[in-house]
């Protein structure tokens, strides 16, 4: 899979206009698909629903910053680890990012738009993954 940054940022801004709506979506079809995550998430999701709508946001907004976008993942790590989120969380969280993005692109989305997508959720997997392993306390 190639990233291509220009189909990552043309596709979030026909996302863009809707918002955390987006966010929304993401969590309902996380939540139907997924049910076993839903404890490792607060029971009131608005504060949830912004945080995150703001890191995809600033992960977009950096997308050509490589270092930028790797300090933002590694902290996303860092606390996600702090959460009990677990590597084995990361592809249930891809399918249902992609669904949302997808849902709300319209004609934006095409299968090389998904694909770019995929791509670099594999790579926010990747440096999250690291991120959480290295928050991991060390047995002593």
């Amino acid at each position: 899979m190639t990233l291509n940054p220009a189909l990552i940022t043309s596709s979030y801004a026909a996302v863009e206009p809707h918002g955390t709506a987006v966010t929304k979506y993401f969590y309902a079809h996380l939540f139907a698909h997924h049910p076993g995550v839903r404890p490792l998430f607060a029971q009131h999701m608005e504060e949830q629903e912004d945080r995150l709508w703001n890191a995809l946001g600033g992960l977009v907004a950096n997308l050509e910053d490589t270092g930028t976008v790797v300090r933002i993942l590694q902290g996303l790590g860092a606390r996600h680890a702090g959460y009990g989120a677990l590597p084995e969380h990361f592809p249930a969280v891809g399918a249902s990012l992609i669904a949302a993005l997808a849902h709300f692109a319209g004609d934006a989305w095409t299968p090389e738009t998904e694909a770019s997508w995929a791509a670099l959720y594999e790579t926010v997997t990747a440096v999250m993954t690291d991120a959480m392993a290295a928050a991991e306390p060390k047995a002593s």
